[in-house]
């Protein structure tokens, strides 16, 4: 028997007695997945980012584990939530344009010294205190600097479309502006280098890309390097107690950690493991992260049809983005139907074997998206499931 085999019984037999649609997390390879996270960092604590994880009982688990601190959210809203439900550290990770979240975070102690804003210019932080509504509470403050890998003289761009702020002089003239204007204290850097973390290097059947990728990648390390160092230079000479420098991603751990100027690395689908991160060398980690649709139909021979399933994940469409079947191993979607909204078509040898009712467990593109699909997570251990936790959207947050 296979390890996937194997871990298909388990998954089969602990949730012998749940009817399908279900979403799982196994909790063993969680864990251990979060133990190569920290491998990889080297000493340097990691902060999680929620957005991959959206199971506040998954983020107390591993919060509480030696080698992690501090959250990195995804909207004020959720930033505030958060804290309130007693997350002392939460950095958001993007700068918002919620105005009334914004006046609750100036009017209350305890979610300012718990919640970091991200502002990449002077208009976000003139959009704050104009949002304050009397609220007098210093807001935290980190800086975003733009991490993309420039060629060319800046015709050739590699990486997101994120913060406009790229130089030690750009980064220290912002910093300037938060330290002089009254009510704001600046905190922390972060960079995130998407292009290295969130970019697989090894895409099966094409070699010369993967080669690309790589060289790129090794290339945009690096520049970032060097100019990242320069960047905390220059930001420390305007702010010396800086808190924090974050930086990195799932992909990228090892490699972000080995920066002396970087304090903190951040990750979080690294814990799920949803399929994007197949096509890395830079880490193997095992899926923790999977759900389940029922078998409804078999329209004929080497075809069996499963309930929904057509779960796409954000990002350029294409068929990356989609869901892939998982276990039994040898399934595949119709290419006339793929993935669809109330019925999915799976083709391949296994289907003979699957009756009306059998479970056929997916694993999802991206991580914390499942989460908004489902109310909550059978988490499993063994071939028990130990308990089950609501999502974000089981507790009617739906952030964004």
């Amino acid at each position: 028997m296979t390890a996937r085999a194997a871990d298909r019984s388990r998954y089969n037999r602990a949730t012998a007695h749940l009817d399908a649609p279900i979403a799982v997390v196994d909790l063993d390879a969680f864990d251990a997945n979060a133990d190569d996270l920290v491998r990889r960092a080297a000493g340097k604590p990691i902060r999680v980012a929620s957005k991959s994880v959206r199971c506040r009982a998954l983020l107390e688990r591993v919060l509480a584990r030696p080698g992690f601190a501090g959250i990195m959210s995804f909207t004020l809203a959720e930033s505030l939530w958060l804290a309130r439900a007693g997350f002392g550290d939460v950095l958001l990770a993007y700068p918002s344009a919620d105005r009334s979240a914004y006046a609750e975070l100036a009017g209350d102690p305890k979610l300012a010294a718990a919640v970091t804003v991200m502002v990449d210019d002077l208009a976000q932080l003139q959009l704050i205190d104009a949002a304050r509504a009397g609220g007098q509470e210093e807001i935290r403050v980190c800086l975003e600097l733009d991490t993309s890998l420039q060629l060319l003289g800046g015709r050739v761009r590699i990486g997101a479309l994120r913060s406009p702020l790229r130089s030690p002089a750009q980064l220290a003239e912002l910093a300037r502006s938060v330290v002089r204007r009254p009510g704001f204290r600046l905190v922390g850097l972060m960079a995130y280098e998407g292009h290295v973390a969130g970019v697989g290097d090894a895409v099966d059947g094409r070699p010369l890309r993967s080669r690309a990728v790589r060289l790129m990648q090794r290339a945009a390390r690096r520049e970032l390097a060097v100019r990242r160092a320069e960047v905390v230079r220059a930001v420390r000479a305007v702010a010396p107690d800086l808190e924090f420098v974050n930086g990195g991603g799932t992909g990228s751990v090892q490699h972000t950690a080995a920066e002396s100027a970087v304090t903190e690395i951040a990750a979080g689908s690294g814990l799920y493991v949803p399929r994007l991160f197949d096509n890395y060398t830079s880490f193997t980690a095992r899926p923790a992260a999977l759900f389940a649709q029922p078998v409804v139909r078999r329209p004929g021979v080497g075809v069996v049809t499963v309930l929904g399933g057509g779960y796409p994940a954000s990002g350029a469409a294409g068929a990356d983005r989609l869901p892939v079947p998982y276990l039994p191993e040898g399934l595949r979607y119709d290419p006339q139907e793929g993935p669809g909204e109330v019925q999915t078509p799976l083709l391949g040898a296994p289907a003979d074997d699957l009756l009306i009712g059998d479970k056929v467990w997916f694993r999802h593109a991206k991580a914390g998206e499942l989460c908004e699909r489902f109310d909550e997570l059978q988490l499993i251990e063994g071939d028990r499931v130990t308990a089950t936790v609501p999502t974000y959207r089981g507790e009617g947050r739906t952030f964004l």
